[in-house]
């Protein structure tokens, strides 16, 4: 059996640009501050200039790390960034990505978002290949494993290494002079290909990071496929084909901003038809229906059009703490939550309110806010949840690998609208989830229901 707590999950946020005439270090900064919703704890970026890459990585949010000085040095014709969170007992320098590799045929840099199923075997396949690890990251592991490869040429290298992986990989790739786009085969986390000003390639995890540096999005990357961009222009090269595809549900419900468009589907949109289903599953009187911001912003204003029960902002949200669900200590997850919001009291004293969040994971930040809620004078607190109850682990990148930290694995409804101390709870079921998503396509939603498209390996 895999032991999940010897390795580290990674949900993290990639982009890559190739754009000679372009400041790419630049650019791939903006990139990543549109993605840095995606991981708080550190980032880097690398840039290939005259046959050199050049890489600076750090701890901490991308405008700490990434001063003027430094980003001038980050200048050539590619870059590729990456911003990062990990679990408990892995936040180091030495993890954070991109990963710098150097191998016979030269220098390569890669960035990768998901989590490999079978990272001891191909831990194990390395090391009695003679290769010392640097790092507890699965990421180092497939840049080895594309470097120890079969090919005369890196694309050959790519085509013999990466069906050695399993499980879940969007990953980006630097060399000398040229930039690499890849997706897992069952299609799990998102990536985006687009262009800036009509000459230079851009690929993101997100279609909002394109945007932001004034780039348009082109199309998703298809599951399984390898695009090689250089000054000759893009190449779709290699695709590997696989029936069982599983795109993680949890990016429309949690992890994606709002304004991002995945799978042809603005996410917000997504999230306004689950509060509407949600109204109409499970209506309750109220005076106000609050959304818990950002993620339960949306869904709160579908969940009032519908009942007719009017909006309100209740709590104001600090921009300057970090998500509570990725943070790496429980301590700090229940004091992050009493900084991270503010209830309006005056607005909400002796008032019945409808909370609508998009998940219910530890039950952290719900258990906190309704304890203040309620320390603030408001009478009745009806939760509605925009999902169905976690229940299972996630083994392909999200930051939940042990049964024991799901509040619903083993306790009913009840007992979990008595632990938060909520006056009622319910939740959206699966159908009508994937309803409010209207994409015809496979989900991952093994959190949910135990159903992955690709499992881990024993």
């Amino acid at each position: 059996m895999i032991n999940l707590e010897e390795k580290i999950h990674d949900h993290c946020g990639v982009f890559g640009i190739f754009a000679p005439e372009e400041e790419v270090g630049r650019l791939t900064y903006y990139g990543l501050l549109a993605l840095q919703h995606r991981g708080q704890e550190s980032a880097g970026i690398a840039a290939s200039s005259q046959n050199h890459i050049t890489l600076h990585k750090d701890m901490g949010l991308v405008d700490q790390i990434f001063t003027e000085d430094i980003i001038n040095k980050l200048h050539g014709q590619a870059a590729l960034g990456h911003t990062r969170y990990a679990t408990e007992g892995a936040s180091k320098l030495s993890n954070a990505q991109p990963i710098l590799l150097t191998a016979s045929f030269g220098e390569f840099a890669l960035a990768h978002n998901g989590n490999l199923v079978n990272y001891q075997q191909l831990k194990t396949f390395l090391l009695n290949k003679g290769h010392s690890l640097n790092t507890s990251t699965d990421s180092e592991i497939i840049a080895r494993l594309i470097a120890e490869a079969n090919g005369q040429s890196f694309k050959e290298k790519l085509i013999n290494g990466i069906p050695q992986l399993r499980g879940a990989f969007s990953l980006v790739i630097l060399t000398a002079d040229k930039l690499y786009a890849i997706r897992d085969q069952w299609g799990v986390r998102p990536l985006t290909l687009g262009q800036v000003n009509g000459k230079g390639w851009v690929v993101a995890s997100e279609s909002t990071a394109i945007e932001s540096i004034g780039g348009e999005v082109i199309r998703e990357i298809k599951p399984g496929e390898m695009i090689e961009m250089s000054a000759t222009g893009m190449d779709s090269f290699h695709q590997i084909k696989n029936k069982n595809t599983g795109f993680c549900i949890f990016e429309y419900v949690y992890f994606s901003r709002p304004d991002s468009t995945i799978n042809s589907s603005l996410v917000h949109q997504t999230r306004v038809r689950a509060g509407q289903l949600l109204a109409k599953k499970h209506p309750v009187k109220a005076d106000y229906v609050i959304g818990v911001p950002d993620s339960g912003t949306s869904s709160a204003l579908g969940y009032s059009q519908e009942s007719k029960i009017p909006f309100q902002e209740g709590l104001i949200k600090s921009r300057y703490v970090g998500r509570t669900f990725i943070q790496p200590s429980q301590r700090i997850r229940d004091l992050g939550v009493r900084l991270k919001f503010s209830p309006l009291a005056e607005v909400l004293k002796d008032k019945t309110i409808i909370i609508i969040d998009d998940s219910i994971v530890r039950g952290t930040t719900l258990k906190q806010l309704v304890k203040l809620l309620k320390s603030k004078g408001v009478k009745k607190i009806h939760l509605r949840i925009t999902s169905p109850p976690f229940r299972h682990p996630c083994f392909l990148g999200v930051d939940v690998s042990r049964y024991k930290e799901l509040i619903a694995n083993k306790n009913t409804i009840e007992k979990i609208r008595k632990e938060l101390g909520a006056d009622s709870l319910a939740y959206l079921s699966l159908t009508d989830l994937k309803k409010s998503i209207k994409v015809k396509m496979n989900f991952c939603t093994g959190c949910f229901n135990n159903k992955y498209p690709v499992r881990k390996e024993s």
